[in-house]
């Protein structure tokens, strides 16, 4: 995992068999701006030789703040590094905790009904109307069906997938069950639950993951965990939580100047440093979760317990009775 402090980039105009390409590769460096140029002119140059000898190569590095390119690190504003865990500013102007093995899991409550119920909701839709058409003799009733079928399916399965959560006590009861099941097959870990304004997150504080394990994936993915996180955990090599408020939950427009990908033009510093202290005033005496309980084993491991540390001062989790956002 890597979040520097300083970016660079090179480009290059090369025509290939005829073909003109513009190649462009992002550097970067925690030491300087030249040594951020210097990688960025050699990621270039590996990135031209790919072309001459295959004829083709991805031809630029995306500028996002997150989840960019392969093998290009998180954009962000670095605002604090404890060891190796690095406070950034994400794109739309909160903090976000990176670690690189003490692994967050992060459970939201937005869900869809699965594929399968709506297939299943639409074959009944179908096997009715042929019922009603054998019995009335009308074909055009099986015709209708067929189409009623393909209509109605997904919003048939809504309905059943939220009867069903209702039954079962709602989706945030649905969520805290799976987190518990989750408990009782790991038994050795030691989990600490935290309600979000969407969902929950779940801190392991018994050892250290790798972000890109099978046994890592396997884990988040009993906890329900959001599949964007796991991927994002997978292409950025690092665990990640939101530690500030969201801007608009409280009031404030996302960062400005816009696009927040940094790092920013000198000219709209300014602009920016004045959003970030509206921003800190609005998000004072704010949560960004609370802590619920704990789950599993006792054990503690001492990077986790850091992280948890710092994780739970930064989100005043454990001051429960402020609002969260």
């Amino acid at each position: 995992m890597i979040v520097p402090y300083y970016w660079s980039q090179s480009k290059v105009k090369k025509v290939v068999n005829g073909q003109q390409f513009t190649v462009m590769r992002f550097g970067w460096s925690d030491e300087s701006e030249e040594a951020a140029k210097q990688l960025a002119d050699s990621r270039l140059a590996e990135a031209i030789q790919t072309l001459e000898s295959e004829g083709d190569v991805r031809r630029i590095d995306r500028k996002v703040s997150y989840n960019g390119s392969e093998g290009v690190p998180i954009r962000e504003e670095v605002i604090e590094k404890i060891d190796d865990i690095v406070i950034s500013r994400n794109a739309y102007g909160a903090l976000c905790l990176n670690t690189p093995d003490v692994l967050f899991a992060d459970i939201d409550f937005d869900q869809e009904a699965a594929f399968s119920t709506i297939v299943i909701s639409g074959i009944l839709v179908l096997l009715m109307s042929i019922l009603t058409a054998v019995i009335t003799g009308y074909v055009w009733i099986f015709i209708l069906g067929l189409f009623l079928s393909l209509l109605f399916a997904s919003p048939l399965a809504t309905l059943f997938f939220n009867l069903k959560l209702k039954l079962t006590g709602g989706v945030e009861k649905s969520r805290l069950q799976a987190i518990e099941k989750a408990s009782a097959a790991y038994p050795t870990l030691h989990m600490r639950v935290y309600r979000t304004p969407n969902g929950f997150r779940v801190l392991i504080m018994n050892d250290t993951f790798s972000p890109t394990s099978e046994e890592t994936v396997q884990l988040l993915k009993s906890l329900n965990s959001d599949s964007v996180y796991i991927q994002m955990c997978k292409n950025q090599k690092c665990f990640r939580a939101r530690i500030s408020p969201k801007p608009w939950r409280i009031g404030v427009e996302r960062l400005k100047p816009r696009p927040g990908i940094w790092p920013i033009k000198p000219e709209k510093l300014a602009e920016r440093e004045r959003w970030v202290r509206s921003y800190e005033h609005r998000s004072r005496n704010i949560a960004s979760c609370h802590f619920v309980m704990s789950l599993g084993s006792d054990d503690v491991h001492q990077k986790a317990e850091r992280v948890q540390q710092i994780h739970d001062e930064k989100c005043l989790a454990m001051k429960t009775d402020l609002p969260l956002a």
